[in-house]
């Protein structure tokens, strides 16, 4: 597998924004052919486009392209003259995809009848979804959504590996797990969401037990249980699983929207004759090509 396709499963395991960078017109002389590809992100790069001032300004351009918000792709021209720093004669034009990571992360602890039907209607929407469950063996076989990663715990300790605004989802086998992992979730203020599955004496036997560890009333009203829109009156794990995404979704907060930043990779001088001492005379007819825009 290449380099670059290893990074984009990398990135996208660890949460992380790159920017895939794409030769897609390679013209006369020129370091690399067209299709060529490599990954950058904010502190790596991985595999190359050809090495040089090319790959330098590319880097630099992916780099604000990270910087800025953008998510849109954005092409540039480069003439491979002095301008650059490359006297190749040719010209390149170049692809940035920025690649980013969903804003919504979701927690499920839990790989029981209704954690599943969850995990399946979170695999169809746009959110990153972390799925703990300490029994390797209910996890075994399980069809996992593309957007999920798996992990074999259910530790109160992995709340606090969840990034800030993760709306957790506590579904598990034991109902002392359940109290831990709502407690510490509870803690966590800079959490969106926490849900419990259970019923309303769960809940109230709960809320007394979070009183005597400390927690007040303003911070044990933050605990959605039992979890899910309230009057469905069913018992079906996919039912109670509508139910439960339609409230993440109620409470899923939003941003005010924003324009897309307009990001201007403006390609290097091209003057008509570069006037370099001893420059091969095929640098200035590259400077004065153009290549069209689409």
């Amino acid at each position: 597998m290449p380099a670059w396709l290893d990074a984009l499963s990398a990135l996208d395991a660890q949460g992380e924004a790159g920017v895939l960078v794409s030769v897609i017109r390679a013209q006369g002389s020129a370091p690399r052919e067209a299709g060529v590809k490599m990954v950058v992100s904010a502190s790596h790069v991985w595999d190359t486009i050809g090495g040089g001032n090319l790959e330098f300004q590319s880097i630099q351009d992916s780099r604000t392209l990270l910087t800025s918000g953008a998510r849109l792709p954005v092409t540039r021209d480069f003439p491979l003259g002095p301008a650059l720093g490359q006297c190749c004669g040719g010209a390149t034009t170049v692809l940035f995809e920025p690649i980013r990571p969903p804003d919504w992360t979701v927690a499920i602890f839990g790989a029981g009848h209704v954690g599943r039907a969850v995990a399946k209607l979170l695999g169809d929407l746009p959110c990153r979804l972390l799925w703990f469950d300490s029994r390797a063996d209910v996890l075994h076989g399980l069809a996992i959504p593309g957007n999920t990663r798996v992990r074999t715990t259910t530790e109160a300790s992995d709340i606090a590996t969840l990034p800030a605004g993760t709306a957790v989802l506590i579904m598990t086998h034991d109902h002392g797990v359940d109290f831990d992992l709502t407690e510490t979730a509870l803690r966590r203020p800079d959490l969106s969401f926490v849900g419990t599955i259970g019923s309303a004496t769960k809940r109230a036997r709960f809320a007394s037990r979070l009183r005597r560890a400390g927690l007040d009333d303003m911070t044990i009203e933050r605990l959605y249980c039992p979890v899910g829109l309230p009057g469905i009156g069913t018992k079906l794990p996919a039912e109670i699983a509508i139910a439960v995404v339609a409230q993440l979704l109620a409470a899923r907060p939003v941003e005010a929207p924003r324009d897309a930043p307009v990001i201007d990779l403006a390609g290097p001088a091209r003057p008509r004759h570069c006037g370099a001492p001893g420059c091969d005379p095929a640098c200035s007819d590259g400077e004065r090509q153009a290549l069209p825009r689409k």
